[in-house]
């Protein structure tokens, strides 16, 4: 096991891998930058260490400096959380070369399963049902031609990276002259990869997934689904598990297909696979992530098994010690993600409390939301027997946090808990754009 690990991210998922580092005993290092000075992970770390200016890619993306960092700490691990480096291959392939482990996936399996495209054409031999769509398309009349074979409405998307970037419907040929370059100049800035794919559009659909992991001796377990229907502009607001909309004997078949893919595929470490269902109940893969999720924590709730914990144990050769049979999947969890509006200083917070509730964040007195990072201050979760006392449960926490000096989506979360289309499972990807 480690002794020591630097942390290679900011805000919540940076103060959770601390935690679960202190739980095991392993001292940390926290890189910040100078917008981040006084945050709570700079705090919690054992040693804390500026590497740049407010920019991402003065700090967070840089490469040399972290590496740099985590030689000079003596850290033998690095946990890059997710975004940021958590999908570059070139930067785990840095670690590598300097003795350094990257928790997470090797670069080359990072390399081989980064591209949508080709992963596709992966997991369909695998037993996987996958959307119909193409490799990477090299210009906008490439793109006209494989629509047309496909049948309009398709889907635009970015062959890297994720999180609804690159992203777009295309309804007819008139479409998509600016979807074309709209897209890949997103992706591009995005990713440093323009290269964009088509697919089928499904519709109407769920954003359905399923957590993995699976260790370098061959192990593989599935910790059950998340329904990620909530959604607006393609970014996640509200996760649960299990999906309303999965019957059991429905849930066990995908498992076992997906544990299947993952060990046909040579995967390690925490991954997501994740899939559009379909009216018909059909199940058909979209993409895979190869991190760790922002919605982890609902699966942790409802499973009871650390997901942070056994990435760092996979990443250190550990084999896992429980196999699909000892996964309890009993009761209902959701998880809202609480978002900044706007820029702002924290003056008050007040975090609801009782058993099975949980709030990730990174929040403190006097914390400035500063416009160069993402949005996300924290994701409320909480867990009950029943998904009826889950809603319940989750309307009272959300009344109860206080956020003073932040504009946030409290109340816009308090209302989809409230919705009737929410209430009786009964929603798809369609949900946020009638509201």
């Amino acid at each position: 096991m480690f002794s020591k690990i630097l942390v290679a991210n900011r805000g919540e998922i940076a103060v959770r891998i601390i935690r679960a580092c202190k739980e095991m005993g392993v001292a940390t290092v926290a890189v910040y930058s100078e917008a981040d000075k006084n945050a709570l992970h700079v705090a919690l770390a054992d040693q804390s260490y500026c590497i740049g200016g407010p920019e991402a890619s003065e700090s967070y993306l840089n490469e040399n400096q972290i590496i740099s960092t985590a030689i000079l700490v003596g850290a033998q691990a690095i946990h890059p959380g997710y975004g940021f480096l958590s999908e570059n291959a070139h930067f785990a392939r840095l670690c590598r070369k300097n003795g350094i482990v990257f928790i997470g996936p090797d670069p080359e399996s990072m390399e081989r399963l980064s591209d949508k495209a080709i992963l596709k054409e992966l997991i369909s031999k695998t037993g996987l049902s996958v959307i119909p769509g193409t490799k990477a398309v090299s210009s906008v009349e490439e793109a006209k031609k494989e629509a047309e074979k496909i049948g309009y409405p398709v889907m635009l998307k970015a062959c890297a990276g994720g999180g609804g970037r690159g992203i777009r419907l295309i309804r007819t040929e008139a479409d998509l002259d600016d979807a074309y370059h709209q897209a890949t100049s997103e992706a591009l800035s995005a990713f440093g990869d323009g290269s964009v794919y088509l697919e089928k559009y499904i519709f109407p659909a769920r954003h359905v997934e399923l957590q993995i992991l699976a260790d370098e001796h061959g192990n593989a377990v599935c910790l059950g689904d998340r329904d990620c229907s909530l959604q607006r502009r393609n970014q996640k607001l509200l996760e649960e598990t299990p999906s309303p909309a999965v019957s059991q004997e429905q849930r066990d078949k995908i498992i076992e297909l997906a544990i299947d893919a993952v060990k046909k595929i040579g995967y390690v470490g925490a991954g997501t696979l994740e899939f559009l269902l379909d009216e018909n109940g059909n199940f058909w893969f979209m993409e895979m992530n190869v991190r760790l999720q922002v919605e982890h924590c609902v699966t942790e709730m409802l499973t009871g098994i650390d997901l942070v914990k056994w990435q760092i144990r996979i990443a250190a050769g550990i084999p896992l010690n429980f196999d699909q049979k000892d996964i309890r999947m009993n009761g209902s969890a959701i998880e809202c993600r609480i978002n900044a509006a706007s820029c702002g200083t924290l003056k008050m917070l007040h975090v609801p409390g009782g058993p099975s509730v949980r709030f990730d964040t990174c929040l403190i007195e006097g914390t400035v939301v500063s416009p160069y990072y993402d949005s996300l201050l924290g994701k409320l979760i909480v867990f009950a027997k029943t998904r009826e006392e889950t809603l319940r449960k989750m309307r009272a926490s959300l009344c109860e946090l206080v956020i003073d000096g932040i504009p946030t989506n409290i109340e816009e979360q308090l209302s989809i808990v409230e919705d009737e289309r929410f209430t009786s499972g009964n929603y798809d990807l369609t949900f946020m754009g009638n509201r």
